[in-house]
C-alpha cells in the first residue's frame, strides 16, 4: 500500500473511532474517488471523504471534526468551491493562495498525524500530547451489548402468553398470538487505572481515554484510580469538557505518583463492590507494592466475576516486552487478554475491543 493509501485508510480509522459508519465498501469508493481527484486540495478530499465515508446526517458533524483534527488542523470547507483559489496543505502549514508554496502536499500532515497515532505517548512533545488527547476526546467507544431481564413486544421471538390472552378476553377470541424478545443493554465496564509513579507518563492519557468511555455510556461505566487507595472518580468523569474533567479529577485522587498496593485495592472493590456480568479492564504495568500472592487471589475473584478480564500495559506495545514483574506474573493466569496501551492507536483498538467483548 503506498503512502496516500496508509495515510487515508489512518483517517478512516480516525472516522471509525469517532462513530462514523465508513465500512470497507465505502473506504474503497472513497479510496477509487481521490485516484481522479487533486488530493492536495482540502476541498477534493474534503468532499471526496463527505460523500463516500458519510452514511446519514448523523455521520456529518463527527466527519468535520475528524477531518479538522487529522489534517494537521487545516478547517473543512462546508460548501463547493468552484473559482475561488484553494489553499494547499504543506509541511510547515503556511502556502500561498495561489497554492505555489515550497512545502509538499496534502499527505504529508496526515501522515505525520497517522505516525503520531503510533507513537508512545511518554515520548511525546506536549504538543504532540495535547494532538493525542484532542483525538482522544472525539473517541465514540462503542460498547457491546448484553441480555436483559425485561422484554419487549417483538414480531419474532417466544410467545407472549399474557399479552395474547390479554388480547383475547377483550376480543372474544385468538386473533393474534402476541410475541416478545429480551431487550439489551450495554455491557458495563469497569476501568481500574494506575496512578502510580511508574504510570505517571500514561496516567493522564488513560483518564482521558475513561473519560470518552465514560461520555459514551454513562451509566455503563465505573472507573476507579489506584495507587495506595481506591478512588472513585466515575462522577468527576461525566463533565463533558475533558480538560475539567481532568482537573477535577487530579482534585479527588490523593495517592498519584505514589505505590501500587493493588491487591488492596481489589479486595476492597470486591468487598463493597460487583464487577459481575462486566468487562474489568485493569489499566496498570504490574509494579506491584503488595503482596502478589494477595494480587492472585483478588484477580482469581474479579475472574470469576466479570465477563471479560482485559490487562493494558503500555510495555506491551513493544516486540521485546515480557510480562515479568511481580504484579504481571500474579494476574496472567486470570487474564482474557493482555493488551497495549501506550499510544492512541492502542487506544482505538482497545475500544474495538470492548466493542465486540
Amino acid at each position: 500500500m503506498n503512502e496516500l493509501a496508509l495515510t487515508m485508510t489512518g483517517f478512516v480509522r480516525t472516522l471509525r473511532a469517532a462513530g462514523v459508519g465508513a465500512d470497507h465498501e465505502r473506504t474503497q469508493g472513497f479510496l477509487r474517488a481521490l485516484e481522479h481527484l487533486d488530493v492536495a486540495a482540502p476541498v477534493d478530499v474534503y468532499w471526496a471523504g463527505r460523500l463516500t465515508l458519510c452514511a446519514g446526517p448523523d455521520d456529518l458533524p463527527r466527519y468535520d471534526r475528524c477531518f479538522q483534527a487529522y489534517f494537521g488542523g487545516a478547517k473543512a470547507t462546508t460548501a463547493p468551491v468552484a473559482t475561488t483559489s484553494i489553499t494547499r496543505y504543506t509541511a510547515t502549514g503556511a502556502e500561498s493562495a495561489d497554492g505555489e508554496g515550497d512545502g509538499e502536499a496534502a499527505p504529508a500532515t496526515a501522515s505525520r498525524t497517522e505516525v503520531l497515532r503510533h507513537r508512545d505517548v511518554a515520548r511525546l512533545t506536549e504538543a504532540e500530547r495535547a494532538e493525542v488527547h484532542r483525538m482522544l476526546s472525539m473517541l465514540r467507544a462503542g460498547r457491546a451489548r448484553r441480555r436483559s431481564r425485561r422484554y419487549e413486544s417483538a414480531h419474532r421471538g417466544a410467545l407472549d402468553q399474557r399479552r395474547t390472552i390479554r388480547d383475547a378476553l377483550k376480543k372474544g377470541e385468538v386473533a393474534r398470538l402476541r410475541r416478545r424478545r429480551h431487550t439489551t443493554r450495554p455491557r458495563r465496564v469497569v476501568l481500574f487505572v494506575d496512578v502510580s509513579g511508574s504510570m505517571s507518563p500514561y496516567a493522564e492519557t488513560l483518564l482521558r481515554f475513561a473519560h470518552a468511555l465514560v461520555r459514551s455510556e454513562p451509566r455503563a461505566t465505573r472507573v476507579f484510580s489506584v495507587g495506595t487507595r481506591l478512588t472513585d472518580v466515575t462522577a468527576e468523569l461525566r463533565h463533558r469538557d475533558p480538560g475539567t474533567a481532568l482537573d477535577e479529577v487530579s482534585r479527588t485522587i490523593p495517592d498519584w505518583s505514589g505505590g501500587t498496593r493493588l491487591g488492596e485495592e481489589l479486595k476492597e472493590f470486591l468487598s463493597r463492590d460487583s464487577a459481575r456480568g462486566a468487562i474489568a479492564v485493569v489499566a496498570s504495568d504490574g509494579w506491584e507494592r503488595g503482596d502478589p500472592e494477595l494480587l492472585r487471589t483478588q484477580m482469581a475473584r474479579l475472574a470469576r466475576q466479570a465477563h471479560r478480564v482485559i490487562w493494558v500495559n503500555p510495555h506491551k506495545g513493544y516486540e521485546d516486552y515480557q510480562p515479568l514483574t511481580g504484579g504481571m506474573r500474579a494476574a496472567l493466569p486470570y487474564l482474557d487478554a493482555l493488551v497495549a496501551g501506550h499510544s492512541l492507536a492502542a487506544y482505538e483498538e482497545l475500544t474495538e475491543r470492548l466493542a465486540h467483548a
